[in-house]
């Protein structure tokens, strides 16, 4: 609200813990969230394999690792021994569950390397496969093949919920949107309205595929609170069509396996405990066990006196359901007991109260042993779901620990509540960058306005000393004002911005992250809209601060269009720069294939053209290393970083083993800029010294091992260039992009071995690499598979030995599809 005092600016972790001296809650404590993470594939899984040898023919292999959608097998009877071990990828591989080759009559049979250690086929199978478990089939075959378990639930896939007031009934929910496994879920027959919604985590014991509740002997009925909105007659229609579109809409099994499983309880209807009320969880109050459902569920109600009550708070238990406690847990621990409601006097007694109830508590024998192995601490961080309003997740602040349970100060909801007391074991409480990983809105914490000025801290590469410079609010004709943002049907409106997942990615994006970025953004206000998606594109990149640093103003260059400050994030470093971007619509698809084409990547990968089967480039038959070839020659511009002088690119880092001087504020606020207003302070060097060694490192070694590559083989490959004197521009003549030699192969690679392999990387500028691809004995078909993202996470390198690797492996790969391939 414009007169609220309070202003709701860009969040960032980092910057926030910094600021607060406060520490965040370990990762490893969310277990819903780990689980969550599982790609449905773990070491031990067995499942049936082509034979290399001979493709008609199929046995039994055991996943040794995974690594993202590759599978590292080694067939059954090779026991401990390795060197028959073989990477698949799960997209491509003739992989199956075991038994699918007797359900489809093929062949299973002993590869020829192992055939004199097994003489009896039968008997060994029913000795390796007894109590072994199968790869999930759901995984390994039709449209879910290779997808990661959780993103089976989709948007329009059906699932039922228990009813909160009666457990023993159920009814179908819709997701409408699935949030790293927090599923937004519609009551069937509910579809225009969104009053009803509930927000729960996929492994919610409450939860379940379709078909549980007949399973259980459950009654599937709406609950109470929409029952009377449509007539008994619709109910029965909606029902009879969910169970004719089951199949389409249903969502595997597999999917809930790791649920937790509801044990027996020992309660009985009249006994009193204290309890948490998960709708209002900040006090603890005394309660009573209303009903008993069967061995698994019961009803308890907080007691409430008052004669003139008109509304209970009740809700279903089990036995592992979180917020009840044995009578006198809140005394032993020191906490408060919030006396029923119409309770005379303050000092209440559980002796007292029992009397005049006439009532037993109930034994600490019904209540499960607490756990206080979890790794929280008062004052760290982490998100947490409001209880008051489910779809906010606020930044928390852990204020008390008893056992068990946390108290948690949630900052940034809409309205202010108490500290809201959560179990360790929550699936409504998340690690720090949940929301952003997932990419849901975080509620940042709110600042109160000092003044109308705004304070952007800026770099001084020489002295590194700290200044402000203040930005006015008021630049005429230079700011983006109120104005441009409702001209919705004039030119400062942006066209829909397409992210074309198919056209070719270049050596900065990655092809994976890419994929999962939204198909369109806008249309709306162009500088809104295209900042937006340079922001999307920045962190869907192998390295955030060099895409950033490709994007960024050349303050020497004629200025055209929009500053705004962009920010990238890299090996927890922060970075910022200037990027330009246009302001009216008619320049917006220029710009996106200029920008394009500065990434290396189609010009088509972004703009207002949605590339629908082929793209008019012809991308698809582009590698990382035949780019250059295509495009290179259009762009005349320096590879690397550029010198200080003519960067305004800032990166903040801390100093070894000394806090950074505490900043007054804890963001900093969004530039608006304009050619009357541009920055010509150099910022390129880091706010602490060593900002930017190690990007620097990186690059100058992957500069200088191609170089050292072209000297030896006279090879023809692009080259990079640094200027020593920061202040010094490149001149054109250091500019070069030249094209690699197309390599020819004496063998085909799909049949190197280990040994080929390694031979093979001795012969380039790689030989130090060497030992790894020995010790996980990479074979030429492995080799075939390995990709830059694969390279980085599983052989733990950096990003500049890993694009070298890369290279070699690319023309491998082009040697093999023109040699060998037909």
């Amino acid at each position: 609200d414009a007169g609220s005092g309070v202003e709701e600016m860009e969040f960032n972790w980092d910057e926030y813990l910094e600021d607060t001296g406060a520490t965040a809650a370990p990762h490893g404590s969310f277990k819903h969230v780990d689980t969550s993470l599982q790609n449905g594939f773990a070491p031990g899984m067995k499942l049936e394999v082509a034979v290399k040898s001979d493709q008609n023919t199929y046995w039994v292999a055991t996943i040794i690792t995974t690594c993202g959608q590759l599978l590292l097998l080694r067939y059954d009877g090779y026991g401990e021994d390795r060197k028959a071990d073989f990477w698949c990828d799960i997209m491509t591989a003739d992989l199956h569950p075991i038994g699918w080759c007797e359900q489809n009559k093929k062949i299973l049979k002993v590869p020829e390397g192992i055939k004199e250690k097994i003489p009896d086929q039968e008997q060994f199978l029913q000795q390796v496969l007894k109590g072994a478990s199968s790869a999930p089939a759901n995984l390994l075959e039709g449209l879910h093949r290779g997808k990661n378990p959780l993103d089976l639930i989709a948007p329009g896939s059906r699932l039922e919920l228990q009813n909160f007031q009666d457990s023993l009934e159920a009814w179908i929910v819709n997701v409408v949107e699935n949030v790293g496994g927090r599923l937004q879920l519609r009551y069937e027959g509910l579809e225009d309205s969104d009053k009803f919604d509930q927000w729960i985590f996929y492994l919610d014991p409450f939860l379940h595929q379709v078909g549980w509740a007949a399973q259980q002997g459950y009654a599937l009925k709406p609950p109470s609170a929409i029952r009377s909105l449509k007539s008994e007659a619709d109910w029965q229609e909606i029902l009879k069509k969910v169970k004719e579109e089951e199949e389409e809409s249903s969502v595997p099994t597999d999917l809930f396996k790791d649920k937790p499983v509801i044990g027996v309880h020992s309660f009985s209807e009249g006994m009193k405990l204290e309890a948490v009320d998960p709708l209002a969880p900040f006090v603890i109050s005394p309660a009573t066990v209303i009903r008993v459902y069967d061995d698994k569920y019961f009803m308890i109600e907080i007691d409430d006196l008052r004669p003139e009550r008109t509304t209970s708070q009740s809700y279903i238990c089990h036995v592992n359901s979180a917020g009840i406690f044995p009578v006198q847990w809140s005394l032993k621990n020191g906490l408060h007991l919030s006396p029923p409601l119409g309770y005379p006097g303050q000092d209440f007694d559980w002796a007292d109260y029992l009397k005049q109830c006439g009532a037993e508590a109930a034994p600490q024998s019904c209540f499960p042993s607490l756990t206080s192995d979890h790794g929280f601490k008062e004052n760290m961080k982490l998100e947490a779901v409001n209880p008051v309003d489910p779809e906010e997740v606020c930044i928390a602040t852990v204020t008390k620990l008893k056992g068990s349970y946390l108290w948690l100060q949630l900052e940034g909801s809409k309205k202010p509540i108490p500290d809201c007391i959560v179990s360790v074991e929550s699936m409504n409480i998340f690690p720090v960058g949940w929301c952003e990983t997932n990419g849901y809105q975080l509620r940042p914490p709110r600042k109160a306005i000092v003044n109308k000025q705004k304070k952007i801290a800026v770099v001084q590469p020489e002295k590194q000393i700290l200044s402000s410079r203040t930005v006015h609010d008021g630049l005429k004709n230079q700011e983006l004002n109120s104005s441009d943002s409702v001209v919705i049907n004039g030119k400062y409106c942006c066209p829909k911005i397409y992210f074309n997942h198919r056209c070719f990615s270049g050596p900065y994006l990655n092809k994976g992250r890419i994929a999962e970025l939204p198909q369109s953004v806008g249309p709306g206000n162009c500088v809104l809209v295209l900042k937006e998606v340079l922001t999307l594109l920045i962190n869907a990149a192998y390295k955030p601060s060099r895409v950033l640093r490709e994007l960024q103003l050349d303050e020497e260059a004629a200025w055209h269009g929009h500053g705004e400050t962009l920010k990238a994030k890299y090996k927890g470093k922060s970075y910022r720069a200037t990027v330009e971007v246009v302001r009216t619509a008619d320049r917006v698809a220029d710009f996106c294939r200029k920008t394009c084409i500065k990434l290396e990547c189609c010009p088509n990968l972004f703009g207002p053209q949605m590339v629908l089967d082929k793209c008019s480039e012809n991308c698809s038959v582009l590698t990382k290393t035949k780019y250059t070839h295509y495009y290179g020659k259009r762009k005349n511009k320096r590879i690397g970083r550029p010198p200080g002088g003519h960067s305004n690119l800032e990166v903040a880092m801390k100093k070894p083993n000394k806090r950074r001087k505490r900043r007054k504020h804890f963001f900093v606020h969004k530039k608006k800029r304009s050619s009357a207003s541009v920055d010509n302070t150099p910022a390129g060097s880091p706010q602490c010294s060593g900002g930017e060694e190690e990007d620097d490192q990186d690059e100058s070694e992957l500069s200088h091992s191609l170089a050292q590559d072209r000297d030896k083989r006279k090879r023809k490959l692009r080259t990079f260039y640094f200027s020593d004197d920061e202040n010094k521009p490149p001149s054109p003549k250091e500019i070069k992009i030249e094209v690699a030699e197309k390599l020819q192969l004496d063998s085909n690679p799909l049949e190197w071995s280990v040994s080929d392999v390694v031979r093979f990387l001795k012969s380039t500028d790689c030989a130090p690499l060497a030992r790894i691809f020995l010790d996980q004995e990479i074979d030429g078909q492995a080799l075939l598979l390995l990709t830059l993202p694969t390279v980085q996470e599983c052989m733990d390198l950096k990003l500049g030995p890993a694009i070298k690797l890369c290279h070699h492996i690319e023309r491998v790969k082009l040697a093999f599809y023109q040699q060998f391939a037909n």
